[in-house]
């Protein structure tokens, strides 16, 4: 059952019983001793294991929490840079607006000059336009048709854009609103 201790050394054949049972016992008291250290040894790695594993835990939790809330912030902040390039828009309208005696013609350069402060805010956003060409092929997933006229082009092409839709990145805002043709 229990292994031989290969250091023991066994009664000699002529050795009294008492001798016997003593040199049994020696044996038996450096097998306990053998394997209590042994146990302490498993013990000791096992809290070894223990405290790494519930430092790995604990690391993993706090990486999971960060991550949250990084998520949470580009949730809550991510339209920040998109607001700050439309501030100066704001600014042009409001110095427009304070313009007590503008002229048409002022109104006029101050708006255009506001347009295009607007649209580079867009473009700086990755918003691109979705202004297709008379003539071009309707796109169903770019356009969308309000209205089908009889024409003389091909069917399903665009006629006129009553409205320019958007994109960002690849994703589409708003399909532009056209007329088509319709089919022959």
């Amino acid at each position: 059952m229990s292994e031989q201790n290969p250091t023991a050394h066994p009664a000699p054949a002529d050795a009294s019983p008492e001798e016997v049972e003593a040199a049994m016992a020696a044996h038996s008291a450096d097998e306990i001793a053998r394997l209590q250290a042994e146990l302490a040894e498993i013990k000791t790695k096992s809290a070894e294991l223990a405290d790494q594993f519930l430092r790995a835990k604990a690391e993993a939790e706090n990486a999971r929490r960060r991550a949250e809330d990084e998520v949470s912030k580009a949730r809550k902040f991510g339209i920040e840079s998109f607001a700050e390039s439309l501030l100066p828009v704001c600014d042009s309208l409001d110095a427009a607006l304070a313009i007590q005696s503008a002229t048409s013609e002022q109104l006029r350069e101050g708006a255009d000059a506001t347009r295009r402060q607007l649209i580079s805010a867009l473009e700086r956003n990755k918003v691109q336009p979705i202004d297709p060409a008379a003539g071009d092929k309707f796109d169903p997933h770019l356009h969308q048709a309000i209205s089908v006229v009889p024409a003389d082009q091909a069917a399903n092409t665009v006629v006129a854009v009553l409205q320019k839709g958007y994109s960002i990145a690849d994703r589409i805002l708003r399909p532009a609103l056209v007329t088509v043709t319709a089919p022959n």
